[in-house]
């Protein structure tokens, strides 16, 4: 492939990427809000809330985070509960390591930063359809950072608004709406409309498990 094709693979890439991932972030920004929101009314204050968008990264896990912290819990307590409520990207990482392998290095250690259930989602169906694997990467990054962008606006619009969004937005609905909208792309046949029900409803049975297990033992 020639320069000019590289660069212009590239350029389709990161558009197509945005563009696939656009429609997920109506559900995404109110999560933001929350966490925002509940950094800047939490132990924590905006600041940190602020941080964990940048380190973390990773919205269920952040909440967690801060409402852990903002209980007065042990810290061990919380590293290990945010880890297990990510534990999904274990299997994300599963996933998309075949593709992974066909990136520069540089890409595989910097790219995984913006794994998410809404990148991954967009990206693994993509490359049903794709072989290249500069479509791929690129793909993968405008995606990836087109959601890292908009959920930074929105934990720091959060944090800025506070007290000043009402109670009766119920922004809380956000949450689960994240994880729910990403059925609409991804179940797609018979048998994968019957893995998300089983799926759900066992995570629904076993919510009351401890740590957050609940999310990963209706995945298994």
């Amino acid at each position: 492939m020639s320069p000019v094709q590289n660069l212009q693979q590239r350029k389709i890439g990161l558009r197509d990427g945005a563009r696939a991932l656009a429609p997920l972030l109506l559900a995404v920004i109110p999560f933001g809000l929350v966490l925002g929101v509940t950094a800047a009314g939490g132990v924590i204050g905006g600041g940190l809330g602020i941080a964990t968008s940048f380190i973390i990264f990773a919205g269920a896990a952040q909440l967690v985070t801060v409402q852990l912290i903002d209980s007065g819990t042990s810290l061990l307590v919380v590293v290990i509960t945010a880890l297990v409520v990510n534990i999904r990207h274990l299997m994300y990482s599963a996933a998309m390591a075949p593709h992974f392998s066909e990136f520069p290095r540089r890409s595989r250690w910097v790219l995984p930063y913006l794994l998410t259930d809404q990148a991954f989602a967009v990206s693994i169906l993509r490359y049903e359809t794709t072989d290249d694997p500069v479509y791929k990467r690129w793909f993968f990054t405008g995606a990836g950072f087109a959601l890292w962008s908009a959920w930074q606006v929105a934990t720091v619009a959060g944090v800025v608004m506070g007290a000043q969004i009402p109670e009766s937005l119920g922004l809380g609905f956000a949450i689960p709406l994240v994880f729910l909208v990403l059925l609409i792309p991804v179940v797609q046949t018979r048998p994968g409309l019957l893995a998300a029900i089983v799926g759900g409803l066992v995570a629904v049975i076993a919510s009351s498990a401890p740590y957050g297990l609940g999310l990963v033992i209706g995945a298994l």
